[in-house]
């Protein structure tokens, strides 16, 4: 199994040096979709490109990594929203969608509603399940993909800041998959760690606010 992940991160590496941008586009609507793509094997290799001096740019690289991401997002949304619960529930086992990774995927919705959407793009499973529920729910298209480009477009940032970084002293990365990979790890962990606080903080002013409103409530009524 190891051994076939490694096979398929020198591929989709491969195609980020071939493609360039189109390659991004490709890779991270996967990465936003029903293939589990891992985000880290596509911006930074790109970022590090752009640094090695190819014609991509790091800006370029940012661009076509939230456009990728924004266009898989859609996909499974509008999947989501036509194909209903009991489908995604009976068949997702097929396509890495088991439905206990959905279902904690709508209790993240539930929870953290539009926020969640936004939030979710830093955090690992959850940002390529989001879309789901999110279509599931109807939720409105303006908002989801307000919070879909806006979260994606930081995370996009995050990684190519990364791999820019990594690819003006180390450009040899780009040819070890394994070593660029922990090399990123090693520095986004601390932004799932910092995401995960700021959720948490989003949680607690949502519970206030929402406990602040049933009190206003039950005045109203008691009046």
């Amino acid at each position: 199994m190891h051994e076939l992940m490694h096979e398929l991160i020198v591929t989709w590496m491969h195609w980020v040096e071939t493609w360039e941008y189109l390659g991004v586009v490709i890779l991270m609507a996967m990465e936003s979709s029903i293939i589990p793509v891992p985000s880290e094997v596509v911006v930074p290799p790109a970022a590090i490109l752009a640094a090695s001096g190819s014609d991509m740019t790091f800006w370029g690289v940012v661009l076509a990594g939230t456009v990728g991401s924004y266009i898989g997002s859609v996909i499974m949304y509008y999947t989501a929203m036509y194909a209903g619960r009991p489908f995604i529930y009976k068949f997702g086992k097929y396509f890495f969608m088991p439905k206990h990774k959905v279902e904690k995927a709508e209790e993240y919705m539930r929870n953290y509603a539009s926020g969640g959407i936004f939030f979710s793009r830093f955090l690992p499973v959850i940002r390529h399940l989001i879309s789901i529920p999110a279509g599931m729910a109807k939720v409105n298209f303006m908002k989801f993909s307000i919070a879909t480009i806006t979260g994606s477009a930081i995370w996009c940032w995050v990684l190519a800041w990364f791999g820019y970084e990594i690819g003006k002293d180390n450009p040899e990365l780009i040819k070890s998959p394994d070593a660029l990979i922990d090399a990123v790890k090693d520095k986004s962990h601390l932004i799932v760690l910092g995401v995960l606080l700021l959720v948490a903080l989003y949680a607690v002013m949502k519970f206030m606010t929402r406990s602040k409103n049933k009190a206003t409530d039950s005045s109203d009524k008691s009046e």
